[in-house]
């Protein structure tokens, strides 16, 4: 499954009603950090079907980063039953994010 993109206007019925764990990451085309998790996150969204990964970007969609207090990208949070369960900051390899979801779900 490849990662989707969420806007403010999906938030809700993408990220809160889900009916499996989402992480979400907020990010931005020009944070470097951003590109380098990138291709990590859609190769874990390839691999797993136990969690929905999705991606907003925090220029296209200023509400829903600044709702959770969103203040340095890529900010990283697990939604599990409509609530934040687990957040992660920063680029991290592939291995660590892997070991941070399953702590989370």
């Amino acid at each position: 499954m490849a990662t989707i993109a969420v806007t403010d206007e999906s938030f809700e019925a993408e990220v809160l009603n889900a009916g499996k764990p989402v992480l979400l990451d907020f990010w931005a085309p020009w944070c470097g950090p951003c590109k380098m998790i990138g291709p990590v996150l859609e190769e874990i969204s390839g691999e797993r079907d136990d969690i929905v990964i999705a991606k907003m970007n925090i220029d296209e969609n200023p509400e829903t980063p600044t709702r959770f207090g969103v203040r340095s990208i890529p900010t990283l949070l697990i939604f599990k039953g409509g609530e934040p369960v687990a957040t992660t900051l920063g680029a991290k390899p592939k291995a660590a994010l892997s070991q941070w979801i399953n702590s989370a779900i």
